[in-house]
């Protein structure tokens, strides 16, 4: 069995440790205070030593004020690591607005983020057998338009010909260990059906058996800006690479299978 060692124990990596643990593997993280059995991030001892032993290497840390903190403080060490196996989790967000166009990896960085462009692009070249992988939204247990229905935090918002792409925390964790036995390179993790976020609004609200929100301009919504963001570009994001040379296939291929095995999870209003 491996030995992981995570940079940043947030949702989707908590979950990939799961996986891994249940198959036997030493899972190793590192988080901002060391809480629980982590590591503590600026405990540079612990963690080059984790980096040692570590037969493979992640990272799902995000820039921070304009740069990587994971190459900023450990990059040199990452890249003469003797891990066989090294990835960062990095955002289909790097494509930038595509007009609902479809996306795939060959498709040119031009997000509106420049750091996380460039955190993309310095993990590639950090060493040959780096993996990366570019997520769309994110949703799993907990953390799903059921939730945000079930608390009263769901908008539909009127723009019809907004598309998203999105994957469940649980075809991340296997599309990482599915590459553990593939080609290094870049790969989006998608599930096979974008669509309008207002889809997945009404199949939840359905579903919980919940009255739908009223339809809203942006403006009226009130959106943070980090929502209001997200609505800022509109693509559809192709996985076949990943499903053709990782032997990959989603789990939950569209928001209604997802949604389904996340309802049982759900908080009661």
């Amino acid at each position: 069995m491996g030995q992981m060692l995570i940079f940043g124990m947030g949702y989707a990596a908590s979950h990939l440790a799961e996986r891994l643990r249940a198959r036997g593997w030493d899972v190793a993280g590192t988080t901002r205070d060391g809480r629980g059995d982590s590591i503590a991030f600026g405990e540079g001892d612990a963690v080059l030593t984790a980096l040692r032993s570590a037969t493979h290497i992640l990272s799902s840390v995000p820039p921070v004020a304009g740069a990587d903190p994971v190459l900023a403080r450990y990059g040199d060490a990452i890249a003469i690591a003797p891990a066989a196996w090294v990835g960062y989790l990095s955002s289909t967000g790097v494509y930038g607005d595509a007009g609902g166009a479809w996306v795939d990896e060959s498709a040119p960085i031009k997000g509106r983020r420049p750091d996380r462009n460039a955190a993309d692009d310095a993990w590639q070249a950090l060493r040959s057998d780096v993996s990366v992988f570019r997520l769309p939204g994110i949703y799993g247990p907990g953390r799903s338009i059921l939730d945000r229905i079930s608390e009263g935090r769901a908008h539909r918002i009127d723009l019809p010909d907004q598309v998203f792409s999105r994957v469940h925390v649980d075809d991340i964790a296997g599309g990482v260990i599915a590459s553990f036995r593939g080609s290094a390179g870049v790969y989006n993790l998608a599930d096979d059906e974008p669509c309008h976020q207002n889809r997945l609004v009404e199949w939840g609200c359905a579903m919980l058996r919940e009255s739908l929100p009223p339809l809203q301009t942006l403006d009226e919504a009130g959106l943070s800006p980090a929502a209001r963001a997200f609505y800022a570009e509109n693509r559809r994001v192709a996985n076949g690479k990943a499903k053709r040379l990782l032997a990959w296939v989603p789990r939950y291929p569209s928001f209604r299978e997802g949604l389904a095995a996340c309802l049982p999870l759900v908080r009661s209003p």
